[in-house]
Parts: structure tokens; sequence; C-alpha cells
């Protein structure tokens, strides 16, 4: 299968050239030609699968089609994803692919002036790769109309669930004409998202690849048993490594990554914090830093790591280990990307054991344990000294340990009375 049998035009498949792609991945290959047809699309695809490129493709194709020449432009495509980085990664795909051809498009998020993004959208754009909070507002204050849209996409569906954006995506669908093709792109598919895919599309197809446990085969994984205030010298300890050249390490909670950042640029490593707090452009800076390798620890929430695809990236650390099984994928997910080598390494404590114990369920595998560390969990410590005993690997420990149970027989046992009185 190649990208020429996908029936796409000449001027992407010049682009395609130029990004030196040959091979289709499997979402690409199977909803390239769906959605070329013109019909409704529901992909369950996880990150690093080339989903961007499954409907980036065919959207310009339709639009360089159906282009009206002569008149104004008119907004005929939107795509509404959940996060800043993502919508400006689209927008990358889509200058990326489009390159040979005339199709405007402008990325619209907030956290910044508004007034370059109504600049450009007065000149009148094909397509719109937005975040719905700022698309919403620029539709009230009469700078977008979405009467004319041939082609909806709502991206990262789960997430845009998870940030409580459900209120908004309905206030977009009342507005967006009833006839459109539609296209519904979800990592996970629980029944909520079931049921909103079901109010956006009408009979579509679906395509469904990389299931959760697959994408995790490649990439060599460990977890290191740490008490919680012990993780941030354990992770000091590692990044002395010289072969960790870069790493993308998660947190939880924003407060936590900038903990993490703080110390690690008091220890000399240079690093950034990505997150929801942070101002567009400080992300932005902090992205392409991290990128060009100047900065060489990136350190994110879930939700602000959304769109990070850095190429050659080998190390993500789980600092914290996720309470929904699935983010755990999504996360070690940024490594290991076109065969390149990936590494994941995560910290768990005491707490998040039964976390653990639901994200190897979901991969179909044991994550193995290196205890092998200088901070391990207490019970840690006392399994390896009891299987020291039981298990002793030479003579003289044998010898030891037949001592030690010789010597404990032999100790008087305490009388009753005795520790009565001692209470006394």
């Amino acid at each position: 299968m190649t990208f020429q049998n996908l029936n796409l035009i000449l001027p992407i498949l010049k682009a395609v050239q130029d990004e030196g792609y040959t091979t289709p991945t499997p979402i690409q290959a199977q909803s390239i030609p769906i959605i070329l047809s013109g019909k409704d699309l529901l992909g369950c695809a996880q990150t690093g699968t080339g989903k961007t490129a499954a409907f980036a493709m065919p959207i310009l194709q339709l639009l360089n089609e159906n282009k009206i020449i002569g008149k104004a432009k008119k907004v005929r495509g939107l795509i509404v994803t959940p996060t800043r980085e993502l919508a400006v990664q689209i927008g990358e795909s889509f200058e990326a692919y489009g390159r040979h051809l005339r199709i405007s498009h402008t990325v619209i998020f907030g956290g910044v002036n508004q007034n370059p993004q109504i600049g450009t959208l007065k000149n009148g754009v094909d397509l719109i790769i937005a975040t719905p909070g700022r698309l919403l507002d620029l539709m009230n204050q009469g700078y977008i109309n979405l009467k004319d849209v041939e082609i909806f996409v709502l991206d990262e569906a789960d997430r845009m669930l998870d940030m409580g954006f459900i209120h908004d995506i309905k206030k977009l669908l009342a507005v967006l004409p009833r006839k459109r093709q539609s296209l519904f792109f979800s990592a996970t598919m629980p029944p909520e998202i079931v049921k909103l895919s079901q109010n956006i599309l009408h009979q579509p197809a679906q395509v469904t690849v990389t299931p959760n446990s697959s994408t995790v085969e490649i990439i060599r994984q460990s977890v290191y048993m740490v008490e919680k205030n012990h993780k941030i010298q354990l992770l000091l300890d590692l990044l002395n490594n010289p072969k960790i050249k870069t790493a993308l390490i998660f947190t939880r909670t924003k407060h936590g990554a900038d903990k993490v950042v703080k110390f690690l640029q008091k220890h000399h490593i240079t690093a950034a914090a990505i997150h929801g707090n942070k101002a567009q452009n400080a992300r932005q800076n902090a992205l392409n830093s991290f990128k060009a390798q100047t900065t060489r620890i990136l350190v994110a929430t879930d939700i602000a790591s959304r769109g990070i695809d850095v190429e050659n990236l080998e190390y993500v650390f789980n600092y914290e280990i996720p309470n929904i099984p699935e983010t755990y994928v999504h996360r070690i997910g940024r490594t290991g990307r076109a065969g390149a080598n990936g590494t994941a390494i995560s910290f768990c404590d005491s707490e998040e054991k039964p976390f653990l114990k639901d994200i190897e369920k979901l991969i179909g595998k044991k994550i193995p344990v290196i205890d092998d560390h200088v901070f391990p969990l207490p019970e840690e410590q006392a399994v390896i000294r009891k299987e020291v005993i039981k298990h002793p690997v030479n003579h003289a420990e044998k010898k030891v340990a037949t001592l030690a149970k010789k010597v404990h027989s032999q100790q008087p046992k305490k009388k009753k009375w005795f520790s009565r009185s001692k209470n006394l």
C-alpha cells in the first residue's frame, strides 16, 4: 500500500513526498478513502498513529475540488480540538500537506491577543482550526460565521469531555449546518463518547486502529517503587545518566510540574514546564526550545501535553502514575514513534499501586520493576531482606542464616507476669 493507491491528487502526493512519507499508517490507509467518499467517520485512534494526516489530506482535497472561484472566501471546514498545542500542530500539518494548494486556513485559540486572529478572519479563510473557548468568543463577537461549513472535525473527543467542553460542543452543533460531513476522533470510546458521536454523525463508517495494548509493545517500560518524598531525588539520580539527552516528564498537577522544574534548575539541569497556567507564548517557546534540544527537560501535565509531537524523543518519565489507565498509554506514546527507540520510566509510591495494577490490566502485561536503586519503598526492602534469608545465594549467607535462626530459638521467652509487672 502506498499513498498513490489512496486516490490523492498530485499536489498532495508531492507534499507527502516532500515530507519523506512512503507508506500510509493503518488509520490513514483506512480513513482517507472513506473521507474522500463523503461519508461520516467514527475513528478510534491513539496518539502517534498518524491520525492528523488521515483527515488533513482528504479534507484539503475535498475543499480544493469544491473551491468557489471569484467570490469572497467562506469558512467551509472546521476542526475543533481541546488544546492550543494540538491546534498549532494540526495547523502545521495542514500547512505541510497543503503547500501546493491554494487552500487558506488559520488557527484560533485563547491566551493570546485576538486582534491578529480577527485580521486573518476578515481577509477570509477556507478552514478554521480552533479550541472551543476562543472559537465561541469570536462567533459571539460576529467575526466567525459557520453557516457554510461543509466538513466538521471533532478531534480528541475524550479529552474534550475530560476538560468540560461538552456544553461548548453542543453550542457549536446548534449553529452548524445540518447537511455536512462530520468526522469524530477519540482515543477511547466510553459510553458517553459513543452517545456524543451519535448526536454528531449520520450513518458513519467506523475505523479502529492500534488497540490500547499494542501501542506499548515497542516501548521499553520499567517502574521504580519509591516513596513519594524521594521521587525528586530519584529523578535527579537517573537524569545524571548522560545517555538521557532529552526527556519528557509527566506530573499530575500544574504545581507539581513547576516544583520539578524549579528543583532541576537548582541542580543545573535546563528544564521548562508546560501547563494551562502558562501564557501561550511561554508554552510555545518552551516547546520550541525542547524540540531544538536547548532545553533538556520538558515537564508537562496531561491536558497541556496533547499536541506535543517531538521527533526522536526517546525518554518519557511518569513522575506520578496516572489514575486513568488510558492516560498512561497516551503519555508513553510520545516516544517510540516511527520505529524509533522508546523508553518509558515510571515512579510508583504506595498510594499509586492500584493505578499501576489498572494499567497492567489494560496493556495486558506486567511492567518490569527496578528494585536496584537507592530509594526503594520500605516494604520492598523488607521483601528483599526476606528473600536473601529464604534463598541464600552462597554458603556464607546460608551459614549466617542458620546461626541467626539458632540464636533466635535459644532466646528465653518472657513470662506473662513479667510483662504485666513492667506495665504497672
